[in-house]
């Protein structure tokens, strides 16, 4: 399709849809639009898009939409934001129309980026090798020396695969005159290709039709490029890949998770790992198994608090020893955040022709820094044009958190005083010309409006050399601030379309047609069976609670009287175990639903999708019901509510997760906790003190009253209750079900027998369960349950002692 002017296309769009089209789109004066160009012309990789949407009518265009939205939201895709109030987990901001760029503009583009990628990583083995630009001035010693992102321990220590760089980002805008720059360099931990892939997912939502006819580049190759680079940077068969997390509490902790999940890596912490003998090795269930790529997600400082920053809480010590002994690959390897560094920028050009002998191909936004006379003299003389800010910061100017000050929001006094102030701090400052950022189409009030943009581009480094993303993601601003572009600011995020002119390639990292083989799962980290088996607990726990609480409210909608005897003796069992019947729905309930959500968001990668929907889901209503239910049936129909929910979350992990060693501690949790839920109830309500109805009350927290009914031609009584709820082998509430349960499961785990023989806790399993095995009601009694309890708490004690030390 030619080019049209912007009327002619729309009055063609608009005879086709008729008076309702909602093309009304009008580029801001001056700006560069990627939609339309300088002359008003429709860009023709967007016609197609454009025709498209034009004839939706707004409600398709909105069902559209929402369908996007129901993606993320039902994929749990978040990020989180920090304000004056804490941090807190925001769903992610998806700006629904897609960035259309052409396919031969990329190509140009990545040409220039590649380069870009080849000029940062000889620049990081100079400044961590024989350090020739600050020897010969090309770059300030300062700049180095100073720079907090230097670090000084791995001056010499040179990568095991040869590179300091395997993953890079770059923040680019296209400016006024149609031209690309690069806005910043990101080397440290580049984040955002996991919301590249969910962007895109969500977007083809919204537009399945249109992206199913247009050729747009897939991602998956550029995924499964970079995870096949990494296995050939394995030192042997038996080393791991690992994705390095800071933990939850990192705002793109959801990323980390789905890149593991996508890529079949394991996710770590610090915490997992320890070096021995100069190795990485990561804690397991079934002993320390050794670590050959670490794909980092946290800052170099932070990794090792031994030799780097020993205020770390998050690194581990030893790593660096394990870099020097090249023994692990590190993507990409600590102390590259210096590259990052905004002043570098500055000398990007010197160094490329230093370096790599040729020109800059791609340039960087005009920097200057103020350490140099004549750079600050041209800062103060033209301050009306620039942005001031620090100048060892890691952050484009928009993206800062207001570090940067805009010279022409300065006060005249202030202007008069700015050559004081350059140099008083000119080394800590830069100074960068104010660049108007291009707009791109977004979807606002029921319009095209535009928004200024700017592409976080990703590069990855493949056995074929450096390959760049055909995509990428974009950060929309929320006005037509450049400023407002970031996202903690309350931009949004779009889909980048790469749009070839002819058919294009649809990669899969699915295996090919043939022969396969069929690898297991890999070693379970000892922290992540550590949370497995403390949500089965915490889930088991809260429906127990559950359980117990429905009886009780039942009950007392029929008496209205808390002093009734069993009222008041079930009232008194809870308030030992911190369960406090005044309140309708506890809040040492709501405390377990909680920890359950906590021990499942620190497994995300282990975790289904649908799992953790449903898990929020029951903690939301649950948060719900606290402060608007009342005692009685309204609470009794509510704990109904709540353990319906429990339920469907249980189901799902039933029937979603994969019988592995992971499996197996989330059920020995709920095992266990079940065991001791039943032998606590038992020993307070069978006994000769409980008052009336004790032992209904136990059939029905234990959902067996129709079994009971079933199995025992005689009214409840103790000996036939106790069979039931303590002995029944096949009753799934009954504590001896739940021992058979742990003793099947226990002899599957890693290491249950040592040198021929049972290890302490699969001993103590096997000693537990045959004890109970042999018992009979008649011998059942409170002191057989305190015990029982004591010794199920040991078992509990055992196991983390065995696995997840």
């Amino acid at each position: 399709m030619g080019k049209k002017p912007a009327l002619e296309l729309r009055d063609e769009i608009e005879e086709r849809a008729g008076a309702d089209a909602v093309f009304d789109y009008e580029p801001l004066p001056g700006i560069a639009d990627e939609m339309v160009d300088n002359k008003g012309t429709i860009r023709p990789v967007w016609q197609r898009f454009l025709t498209h949407l034009n004839i939706m009518p707004e409600k398709d265009l909105a069902e559209r939409f929402a369908r996007a939205d129901r993606y993320l939201r039902d994929a749990g895709v978040f990020y989180r934001a920090y304000g004056a109030k804490g941090s807190g987990e925001r769903a992610w901001p998806l700006s629904h129309i897609p960035v259309l760029i052409d396919e031969r503009e990329w190509q140009a583009l990545s040409a220039g980026l590649v380069q870009r990628a080849n000029l940062l990583e000889a620049m990081v083995a100079d400044i961590y090798g024989d350090n020739k630009l600050v020897e010969e001035g090309i770059v300030p010693p300062a700049l180095i020396a100073a720079n907090p992102e230097f670090q000084r321990p791995l001056v010499g220590v040179k990568p095991a695969t040869g590179h300091y760089l395997h993953f890079c980002a770059f923040e680019i805008g296209r400016g006024p005159d149609g031209n690309w720059w690069v806005l910043a360099d990101r080397t440290q931990a580049p984040s955002g290709a996991g919301f590249a892939l969910e962007n895109r997912v969500a977007t083809t939502r919204a537009f399945s039709d249109i992206y199913a006819e247009t050729p747009v580049h897939r991602l998956a190759s550029f995924f499964g490029a970079f995870r096949d680079a990494l296995q050939t940077m394995k030192h042997s068969g038996d080393d791991r890949i690992a994705v390095l997390t800071p933990g939850p509490a990192n705002e793109t902790y959801y990323e980390h998770a789905y890149i593991a999940r996508y890529l079949g890596f394991m996710l770590l912490e610090g915490e997992d790992l320890t070096v021995v003998n100069g190795r990485i090795m990561v804690r397991t269930v079934a002993g320390l198994k050794p670590i050959g790529v670490l794909w980092r997600r946290l800052d170099s400082a932070y990794a090792d608090p031994l030799e780097l920053n020993q205020n770390s809480h998050i690194g581990t010590p030893g790593l660096v020893e394990s870099l020097r002994a090249e023994t692990v690959t590190i993507v990409n390897a600590l102390g590259t955040g210096v590259l990052e560094t905004r002043a570098l920028l500055a000398f990007m050009p010197a160094v490329c022709r230093q370096l790599l002998g040729e020109d800059l191909r791609l340039p960087s936004i005009a920097t200057w820094w103020c350490g140099q006379k004549d750079e600050r003299d041209h800062v103060a003389a033209n301050i009306e044009k620039m942005v001031i800010g620090p100048a060892y910061s890691r952050a484009p100017f928009f993206d800062d958190s207001g570090e940067s000050v805009l010279g022409s929001s300065l006060r005249a006094t202030a202007k008069n005083s700015i050559a004081d102030w350059l140099t008083s701090d000119g080394a800590k400052l830069v100074g960068q010309e104010v660049v108007t950022l291009s707009t791109t189409p977004a979807w606002v009030n029921g319009k095209l409006t535009p928004r200024p943009m700017s592409l976080r581009v990703f590069a990855a480094r493949t056995v074929n050399g450096w390959q760049i993303m055909p995509g990428g993601f974009a950060r929309i601003g929320s006005g037509d601030d450049v400023a407002a572009i970031a996202m903690q600011s309350g931009g949004a995020a779009a889909d980048v379309w790469i749009v070839s002119d002819k058919p294009v390639e649809r990669h899969t990292l699915l295996p090919a047609e043939g022969s396969f083989t069929r690898n297991m799962p890999g070693s379970l980290p000892s922290r992540a069976a550590d949370n497995l088996f403390w949500l089965g607990r915490y889930i088991e726990r809260a429906e127990g609670a559950l359980r117990i609480l429905r009886a009780w409210h039942a009950r007392y909608a029929e008496a209205a009287d808390p002093n009734q005897p069993l009222l008041a003796d079930v009232t008194e069992y809870l308030a030992a175990v911190d369960i406090d019947t005044a309140e309708p729905v506890p809040e040492s309930l709501l405390r377990n639903i909680e920890s359950a959500v906590y021990s499942a968001s620190n497994i995300r990668d282990r975790f289904s999708p649908d799992g953790w929907l449903a898990l929020n889901d029951l903690a939301k209503t649950a948060r719900r019901f606290h402060s608007t239910i009342t005692a009685g049936d309204d609470a009794s129909h509510a704990m109904t509510i709540l353990l319906r929910k429990l339920a469907g979350f249980a189901g799902l992990v039933h029937e979603n997760m994969y019988r592995f060693t992971g499996w197996r501690f989330l059920s020995l949790g709920r095992y266990i906790e079940r065991g001791l839920h039943m032998t606590r109830l038992l020993g307070h309500m069978s006994g000769p003190e409980a008052p009336d109805g004790a032992l209904d009350m136990l059939l029905e927290i234990g959902d067996s009253v129709m079994t009971h009914r079933r199995r025992y031609n005689v009214n409840t009584a103790r000996l036939t209750v106790t069979d039931l709820l303590a002995l029944d082998p096949l009753n799934p509430r009954s504590i001896l079900f739940q021992m058979n349960e742990i003793h099947r499961e226990v002899e599957q785990l890693p290491n249950a027998f040592m040198n021929g023989q049972m290890s302490p806790f699969y001993r103590e399993a096997m000693r537990l369960h045959s004890g109970l095995a042999v018992m009979t009601p008649e011998t059942m009694n409170g002191d057989v349950y305190h015990r029982l309890e004591r010794e199920l708490e040991h078992l509990s004690d055992l196991l983390a002692q065995t696995y997840l030390g």
